[in-house]
Formats: C-alpha cells, structure tokens, sequence
C-alpha cells in the first residue's frame, strides 16, 4: 500500500523543526581540519554529510493533479524549490496513467504528493511501486477528514465509502496547503516552508469568502445540482446545496450508466424541475446533452472545470480562479 503520512506525523514536524534548526545552526559553524588528522578520516566526514535539500535549494516536489500542483508551486516558489505536476491540463485523474519517466521521477523527488481516496486510478500501481522503492509518498484527502459519498441512492462510487473530490471545498484544500507546508517542513528542516504554506491557506480562504457569497446568491429552492458524475458532494454539503442525481452514478467518470440509470434520472430533473446539468471540462458531455435533449429546451449543459484546471488562458488557470469560476458558472445555470 502505499504509505501514508498521518496528520500526528505530519503536525509534529511544527514541533520538531525548532531542534532541526538548532541543530543546523550549531553543526554550521564548522573549525578548520586539524593538521594532525589523517587525511582520509577528513575527506570521510565530508563525505558523510550530504546536504539537505534546503541547503541546496534543490527541494523538489511532484503533485499529481493540476489542483494540488497548483497549491504547492504556490508554497514552493515562496520558499524555493520546483515543482512537478504529473498530470496536465484537461485530463481525467480517474484514469490518467503516468509514463515511465514519470514513474522514476517519483522515487528521486523529495515529496510525491497525491490526492489520494482512489481518485487516480490510473497511478495505484505506480505510486504503490514508487513508495516500495524509497519514495516519499503523502495522500492529502484521507488527512483532511473526508466525507462519504451521499447523493444519487448508488453504491458503485470507484472509490470506497469515502468522497476524493476534497478540492471542491476551499476550507481542506486551506488546511492541504498547510500539511504540504508541514511536511517540507519536516523534510528539509526549514520553517519557511510552513510560513508559506500559511500564506497560501490565507489566500484560498480570502477567495472561499467569495465563492460562498456567490453560491449564496441562488434561493434556497433552487439549489438542486445534477452533475456528470458524483463530484460536487463537498461543495453541496458546504453550502447547503443537494445533489439531486448523476448521469454517470458513480464517483468515477469511468463507470457507465444503464438506460435505467438515465431514465431515472430524467424523471428525477422533471420532478425536481431542475434547470441545468453541469458536465466536466475532462470528460465529453455526449450523455449530458442526451438527457437535456430528453428533457427538452428548459434545461442546460453547463461545463464545469472539475478534475482539472484550465489552460493558463483559461478563467481557470489557478485552484483559486477555478472555484471563483466554477461558483459563477453554477449560479449562472440555477439561475436559468
């Protein structure tokens, strides 16, 4: 399995950085080699020390998704380092598979950052495999307390019990940033990293301040979501909206959906007299423009950025432009 960094393992790194430092500060001062030491006991101690990732600026860091890559660029270009993010932009995390480039840069990174909760399906045996090899593997959304799959009545989620799709609620991707922080912390012994993290959490707390206010725009009567898969169960329990049903019934784009499963759920947004289905920007929306066109002219398909974050001139190019856009495009389409 691959290993997992508990939120105990990751917060005392806060408690333990202070002796790391102390114990930097004092091993820098450093007195010349004694003359009476043989030469080869000199060169062995230098050849013992390697320095740390800190002390070279050569931290690097390798994200998973376009989310989470974006969150920690965000910390390390702050304190210094590079950053990898395996997947690009417009891709499904639920079945991206990495090359074998990518495989052998996940053993030599310092930290391998992945979503986690099986949402990137396409990578468990990689990341499985990297983490046997020596990698520093750490699975954010198992930290940051979970939810479980509620909406849509059905079992076959992909993932589990427990919902990946952490992302849509701004307040854990806050506290995300603050473990990554944390971690680096731990790793390079550098309190910089933990200072820019909370920075960051800053910055996607200033701008969830915004998405609520424009999610909190649409009455309470019209808060009914019908998405493409089931993703949107952190946004809907954040802000008091219901996932009224999916065209894919499952928490993964890679299940199918029977001709059951669709008619049910165009009796579902009759009944509900729902206005809009949101489709994903990683995915075709063929089903979705299916059921509008079943249902007629009053409902639209309205296109989310869900998995992934858009293109750099895209309205969302960055995690925090991305929820800023996806609340504005939900609002729009509940608005009719």
């Amino acid at each position: 399995m691959v290993m997992i960094k508990t939120k105990l393992t990751i917060f005392s790194a806060l408690a333990s950085s202070a002796l790391v430092l102390s114990a930097c500060s004092s091993s820098e001062t450093t007195s010349p080699t004694d003359a009476t030491t043989p030469q080869s006991e000199a060169t062995a101690s230098v050849a013992s020390k390697s320095p740390s990732p800190s002390e070279t600026g050569n931290v690097s860091v390798i994200a998973t998704t376009t989310m989470l890559g974006d969150v920690a660029n965000n910390i390390i270009s702050c304190a210094g380092g590079t950053t990898t993010v395996l997947m690009p932009v417009g891709a499904d995390p639920h079945d991206f598979s990495a090359s074998s480039d990518q495989i052998a840069s996940m053993v030599n990174a310092d930290l391998v950052i992945t979503n986690g909760l099986g949402l990137e399906s396409g990578l468990t045996d990689a990341l499985e495999n990297a983490a046997n090899d020596g990698a520093n593997v750490m699975e954010v959304a198992v930290l940051i307390e979970p939810i479980k799959f509620g909406s849509g009545g059905h079992d076959d989620h992909g993932h589990g019990d427990l919902d990946p799709h952490f992302w849509f609620d701004m307040n854990r991707m806050a506290d995300a940033a603050q473990l990554i922080g944390a971690e680096l912390t731990q790793i390079t012994g550098d309190l910089g990293y933990t200072t820019c993290a909370d920075t960051t959490a800053t910055q996607i707390q200033a701008a969830e301040s915004d998405v609520r206010e424009i999610l909190a725009s649409i009455p309470v009567e019209n808060r009914i979501l019908v998405t493409d898969h089931d993703a949107l169960g952190y946004l809907a329990d954040l802000y008091g909206y219901e996932v009224a049903g999916t065209v894919i019934p499952a928490g993964t784009t890679l299940a199918s959906p029977s001709s059951a499963d669709l008619a049910a759920l165009v009796a579902t947004i009759k009944a509900e007299g729902v206005t809009a289905i949101f489709a994903n920007t990683a995915e075709p929306s063929a089903l979705a423009d299916a059921v509008a066109a079943e249902i007629g002219g009053n409902v639209s398909v309205v296109t989310l950025y869900v998995g992934s974050l858009g293109g750099p001139d895209s309205p969302a190019a960055t995690y925090i432009d991305m929820m800023r856009t996806n609340a504005a495009l939900i609002a729009q389409g509940l608005q009719g």
